[in-house]
Protein backbone atom coordinates (compact mmCIF):
# COMPACT_ATOMS: atom_id res chain seq x y z
CA UNK A 1 0.00 0.00 0.00
CA UNK A 2 1.15 3.52 -0.77
CA UNK A 3 0.35 6.52 1.43
CA UNK A 4 0.27 9.98 -0.18
CA UNK A 5 1.24 12.69 2.31
CA UNK A 6 -0.18 16.20 2.15
CA UNK A 7 0.02 19.05 4.63
CA UNK A 8 1.15 22.61 5.33
CA UNK A 9 4.50 23.93 4.19
CA UNK A 10 4.76 26.73 6.77
CA UNK A 11 5.35 24.74 9.95
CA UNK A 12 5.68 27.68 12.36
CA UNK A 13 2.53 29.43 11.15
CA UNK A 14 0.33 26.35 11.09
CA UNK A 15 1.42 24.30 14.08
CA UNK A 16 2.67 27.00 16.42
CA UNK A 17 0.58 30.07 15.55
CA UNK A 18 -2.69 28.41 14.50
CA UNK A 19 -2.72 25.26 16.63
CA UNK A 20 -0.53 26.36 19.54
CA UNK A 21 1.65 23.24 19.49
CA UNK A 22 5.00 23.38 21.25
CA UNK A 23 7.98 22.49 19.08
CA UNK A 24 8.80 19.39 21.13
CA UNK A 25 5.21 18.16 20.89
CA UNK A 26 5.20 18.68 17.12
CA UNK A 27 8.49 16.81 16.73
CA UNK A 28 7.24 13.89 18.82
CA UNK A 29 4.12 13.63 16.65
CA UNK A 30 6.32 13.62 13.54
CA UNK A 31 8.47 10.80 14.88
CA UNK A 32 5.42 8.78 15.89
CA UNK A 33 3.75 9.27 12.49
CA UNK A 34 6.93 8.22 10.69
CA UNK A 35 7.21 5.08 12.83
CA UNK A 36 3.60 4.17 12.12
CA UNK A 37 4.23 4.31 8.35
CA UNK A 38 7.49 2.34 8.03
CA UNK A 39 5.83 -0.77 6.59
CA UNK A 40 4.25 1.08 3.68
CA UNK A 41 5.50 3.24 0.82
CA UNK A 42 5.05 6.98 1.25
CA UNK A 43 4.73 9.61 -1.46
CA UNK A 44 5.14 13.39 -1.19
CA UNK A 45 6.16 16.55 -2.97
CA UNK A 46 9.86 17.21 -2.14
CA UNK A 47 9.41 20.63 -0.55
CA UNK A 48 9.52 22.32 2.82
CA UNK A 49 6.87 21.41 5.36
CA UNK A 50 5.37 18.71 7.50
CA UNK A 51 5.44 15.94 4.87
CA UNK A 52 9.19 16.28 4.36
CA UNK A 53 9.75 16.22 8.14
CA UNK A 54 7.88 12.92 8.29
CA UNK A 55 9.90 11.60 5.34
CA UNK A 56 13.26 12.36 7.00
CA UNK A 57 12.28 10.51 10.15
CA UNK A 58 10.79 7.66 8.12
CA UNK A 59 14.10 7.28 6.26
CA UNK A 60 16.04 7.20 9.54
CA UNK A 61 13.75 4.46 10.79
CA UNK A 62 14.32 2.30 7.71
CA UNK A 63 10.96 2.93 6.03
CA UNK A 64 10.04 0.84 3.01
CA UNK A 65 10.22 3.40 0.17
CA UNK A 66 9.90 7.17 -0.42
CA UNK A 67 8.59 8.48 -3.73
CA UNK A 68 8.59 12.11 -4.81
CA UNK A 69 6.10 13.62 -7.24
CA UNK A 70 7.87 16.40 -9.15
CA UNK A 71 6.72 18.61 -12.07
CA UNK A 72 10.07 18.21 -13.78
CA UNK A 73 8.96 19.63 -17.13
CA UNK A 74 7.36 22.80 -15.75
CA UNK A 75 8.25 26.02 -17.63
CA UNK A 76 6.19 28.56 -15.67
CA UNK A 77 7.55 28.28 -12.12
CA UNK A 78 10.35 25.73 -12.33
CA UNK A 79 11.59 23.38 -9.63
CA UNK A 80 14.83 25.03 -8.50
CA UNK A 81 13.40 25.47 -4.99
CA UNK A 82 12.78 21.70 -4.76
CA UNK A 83 16.35 20.63 -5.46
CA UNK A 84 17.64 20.86 -1.84
CA UNK A 85 14.88 18.46 -0.80
CA UNK A 86 15.32 16.16 -3.80
CA UNK A 87 19.03 15.92 -3.06
CA UNK A 88 18.69 15.66 0.74
CA UNK A 89 20.56 12.84 2.46
CA UNK A 90 19.79 11.08 5.76
CA UNK A 91 22.33 8.69 7.28
CA UNK A 92 24.30 8.63 4.03
CA UNK A 93 21.29 7.80 1.85
CA UNK A 94 19.13 9.94 -0.39
CA UNK A 95 15.75 10.64 1.18
CA UNK A 96 13.94 9.93 -2.10
CA UNK A 97 14.19 6.46 -3.63
CA UNK A 98 12.15 7.27 -6.74
CA UNK A 99 10.72 10.30 -8.54
CA UNK A 100 7.54 10.48 -10.62
CA UNK A 101 7.48 13.28 -13.21
CA UNK A 102 4.07 14.97 -13.08
CA UNK A 103 4.92 17.32 -15.98
CA UNK A 104 3.91 20.79 -14.71
CA UNK A 105 2.69 22.45 -11.52
CA UNK A 106 -0.92 22.55 -12.65
CA UNK A 107 -0.98 18.81 -13.21
CA UNK A 108 1.05 18.19 -10.05
CA UNK A 109 -1.70 19.64 -7.88
CA UNK A 110 -4.35 17.61 -9.70
CA UNK A 111 -2.69 14.20 -9.61
CA UNK A 112 -0.51 14.09 -6.49
CA UNK A 113 -3.01 12.37 -4.21
CA UNK A 114 -4.16 9.75 -6.73
CA UNK A 115 -0.69 8.22 -6.87
CA UNK A 116 -1.53 6.86 -3.42
CA UNK A 117 -3.92 4.14 -2.32
CA UNK A 118 -4.73 6.40 0.62
CA UNK A 119 -4.09 10.02 1.57
CA UNK A 120 -2.72 11.14 4.94
CA UNK A 121 -3.66 14.77 5.56
CA UNK A 122 -1.35 16.35 8.13
CA UNK A 123 -3.10 19.70 8.41
CA UNK A 124 -5.49 21.86 6.45
CA UNK A 125 -3.90 24.55 4.27
CA UNK A 126 -4.54 26.09 0.87
CA UNK A 127 -2.20 23.64 -0.86
CA UNK A 128 -3.20 20.49 0.99
CA UNK A 129 -6.94 21.11 0.63
CA UNK A 130 -6.45 21.84 -3.07
CA UNK A 131 -4.53 18.61 -3.61
CA UNK A 132 -7.17 16.61 -1.76
CA UNK A 133 -10.22 17.95 -3.59
CA UNK A 134 -8.54 17.87 -7.00
CA UNK A 135 -7.52 14.27 -6.37
CA UNK A 136 -11.07 13.29 -5.59
CA UNK A 137 -12.36 15.24 -8.56
CA UNK A 138 -10.19 13.17 -10.90
CA UNK A 139 -11.22 10.05 -9.00
CA UNK A 140 -14.84 11.05 -9.69
CA UNK A 141 -14.08 10.82 -13.40
CA UNK A 142 -12.42 7.41 -13.00
CA UNK A 143 -15.39 5.87 -11.20
CA UNK A 144 -17.89 7.20 -13.73
CA UNK A 145 -19.67 9.69 -11.51
CA UNK A 146 -19.55 12.14 -14.42
CA UNK A 147 -20.67 9.90 -17.32
CA UNK A 148 -20.19 12.64 -19.92
CA UNK A 149 -16.43 12.37 -19.40
CA UNK A 150 -14.57 9.13 -20.08
CA UNK A 151 -11.32 9.19 -18.11
CA UNK A 152 -8.75 6.42 -17.88
CA UNK A 153 -6.08 6.35 -15.19
CA UNK A 154 -3.38 4.93 -17.45
CA UNK A 155 -3.69 7.86 -19.86
CA UNK A 156 -2.80 10.23 -17.06
CA UNK A 157 0.01 8.09 -15.61
CA UNK A 158 0.60 4.32 -15.27
CA UNK A 159 1.40 4.62 -11.56
CA UNK A 160 -1.96 6.08 -10.52
CA UNK A 161 -3.38 3.79 -7.84
CA UNK A 162 -6.42 5.48 -6.28
CA UNK A 163 -9.26 3.01 -5.92
CA UNK A 164 -7.56 0.04 -7.60
CA UNK A 165 -6.69 -2.10 -4.57
CA UNK A 166 -8.85 -0.57 -1.81
CA UNK A 167 -11.42 2.23 -1.57
CA UNK A 168 -9.67 5.59 -2.05
CA UNK A 169 -9.41 6.72 1.55
CA UNK A 170 -8.30 9.81 3.44
CA UNK A 171 -6.85 9.90 6.93
CA UNK A 172 -7.27 13.13 8.88
CA UNK A 173 -4.60 13.39 11.58
CA UNK A 174 -6.60 15.11 14.31
CA UNK A 175 -3.70 16.48 16.43
CA UNK A 176 -2.80 18.65 13.40
CA UNK A 177 -6.34 19.95 12.77
CA UNK A 178 -8.46 22.55 14.52
CA UNK A 179 -11.74 21.34 13.00
CA UNK A 180 -13.09 18.60 10.77
CA UNK A 181 -13.14 18.81 7.00
CA UNK A 182 -15.82 20.95 5.37
CA UNK A 183 -19.23 19.20 5.54
CA UNK A 184 -19.91 19.44 1.81
CA UNK A 185 -16.43 18.19 0.86
CA UNK A 186 -16.92 15.16 3.11
CA UNK A 187 -20.30 14.48 1.52
CA UNK A 188 -18.85 14.54 -2.01
CA UNK A 189 -16.01 12.21 -1.04
CA UNK A 190 -18.44 9.71 0.49
CA UNK A 191 -20.75 9.98 -2.54
CA UNK A 192 -17.87 8.61 -4.64
CA UNK A 193 -17.33 5.68 -2.29
CA UNK A 194 -14.32 7.36 -0.67
CA UNK A 195 -13.67 6.81 3.01
CA UNK A 196 -12.62 9.33 5.64
CA UNK A 197 -10.94 8.30 8.88
CA UNK A 198 -10.31 10.73 11.72
CA UNK A 199 -7.38 9.33 13.67
CA UNK A 200 -6.50 10.48 17.17
CA UNK A 201 -2.85 9.42 17.16
CA UNK A 202 -0.20 7.45 15.30
CA UNK A 203 -1.21 4.15 16.90
CA UNK A 204 -4.75 4.48 15.57
CA UNK A 205 -3.33 5.51 12.19
CA UNK A 206 -1.28 2.32 11.94
CA UNK A 207 -4.13 0.12 13.15
CA UNK A 208 -6.56 1.57 10.61
CA UNK A 209 -4.06 1.21 7.75
CA UNK A 210 -3.57 -2.44 8.66
CA UNK A 211 -7.32 -3.01 8.80
CA UNK A 212 -7.71 -1.54 5.30
CA UNK A 213 -5.26 -4.08 3.88
CA UNK A 214 -7.26 -7.07 5.10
Amino acid sequence: MRVALIGPGDIKFHYSNLLGLKREDFEKEIRDIAQSLVNWEILLLPDRGVSFEVAKNYKEMGGKKIIGTVPMSDKDFGIKHLKPYLEAVVNGRRVFDEVINTDNWYKQDLVHCIFGDVVLMLGNSLGSLGELVYGYYLYKLFVGDKPEVKAKRERIHPQIRAGINIPFSTFIYKPFFHDKLNYEIEAYIKKLGGQIFYVENSTQLEQTLRALER
